[in-house]
């Protein structure tokens, strides 16, 4: 019997719970882009695979999949307290607005369609999306070919933008995921300024948490811990080095570092991460991991065959 591997420390400890996931016959993905878990516990992957959405109850069990025919490459994947789904499509340039089953009720942005590279406009590569607590307002940071968020309304209309390309406060090198905190507080990751950015509602420019290695995911807990996929190393240069991801950091709206979970460096054994790039937790404060793992293999010369892209860690009490 294989043993059981924990990460974590404190009260930040988890158990790998090894493929937790029943996919059908002939189902299958390369990059788990995304994951979130809506009100009942079911857990949504977002994958850029034959079918992009691919939905499972608690256990595991596979309940359905949608979006074969909508979606060009998915990217980031937000659930709303009516447990309404923000599917951010970076391939087409598109935030859709969907329900648990798929049907889409809302496209902000012309899909297919990119803004002028860095031109501010939205959108070019958008990657993900936040929530206002308060007022239900989107936050849309976009993205890989721009250096902006955006501010909608609930309805789908644009209010305002802020940000630039660049390194200093307010600006944005790759801002690459984002989520708001309980008081409406926004967090971008800053992916490759290696830092978090935090906004007031109004795009005011408030502090930034550096000494993270290109933070990827972001997610923040009810209890206001900040979960950040720190993606690990993109230039061969310093493949080696041994602590700097990929893993994931936990934090306090302060900014304080509470725990890292994962500590073994980039690869597939279990208690491993290959690209830590969506996270959520459930009503059990189980972590999910959705991973962009074919890419990263791919891109790092290891055979992306048959690669583990999402994993599940059960909590220690």
């Amino acid at each position: 019997m294989a043993s059981t591997v924990r990460l974590g420390s404190g009260q930040f400890s988890y158990e790998v719970a090894s493929n937790w996931e029943k996919l059908p016959p002939g189902y299958s993905w390369t990059d788990a882009a995304a994951v979130a878990v809506d009100s009942s516990d079911r857990v949504y992957v977002f994958n850029r695979g034959d079918h992009p959405m691919i939905v499972f109850d608690s256990d595991g069990n596979f309940l359905s999949s949608w979006g074969e025919g909508i979606f060009s490459r998915a990217h980031g994947l937000t659930i709303g307290p009516d447990d309404m789904l923000y599917c951010t499509d970076d391939g087409d340039h598109t935030i859709r607005k969907c329900t648990t089953d798929g049907k889409v009720l809302m496209t902000i942005g012309v899909p297919g369609h990119a803004a002028e590279p860095y031109s501010g406009e939205p959108f070019n590569r958008c990657t993900d999306v936040a929530l206002d607590p308060k007022t239900g307002d989107l936050y849309v940071s976009d993205g890989y070919v721009n250096a902006r968020v955006h501010k909608y309304s609930p309805d789908g209309k644009l209010l305002f933008s802020w940000g630039g390309p660049g390194t200093d406060p307010g600006e944005f090198n790759i801002p690459h995921n984002i989520a708001t905190d309980n008081d409406g507080y926004v967090y971008v990751a800053d992916r490759e300024s290696h830092r978090l950015q935090i906004f007031d509602r109004n795009g005011k420019y408030e502090t930034q948490w550096n000494n993270l290695h290109r933070p990827c995911a972001i997610y923040i807990s009810k209890a206001q811990n900040v979960y950040v996929g720190e993606l690990g190393w993109g230039m061969k240069v310093n493949e080696l080095n041994p602590n700097i991801g990929p893993r994931i950091a936990v934090l306090n709206t302060k900014g304080e570092r509470l725990a890292r979970i994962g500590d073994m460096g980039f690869g597939f054994d279990v208690g491993q991460f290959a690209a830590p790039h969506s996270l959520c937790l459930d009503s059990n404060d189980d972590l999910y991991v959705g991973e962009v793992a074919w890419t990263n293999a791919k891109n790092q010369g290891v055979s992306a065959a048959g690669v583990r892209s999402f994993q599940k860690l059960s909590k220690v009490d």
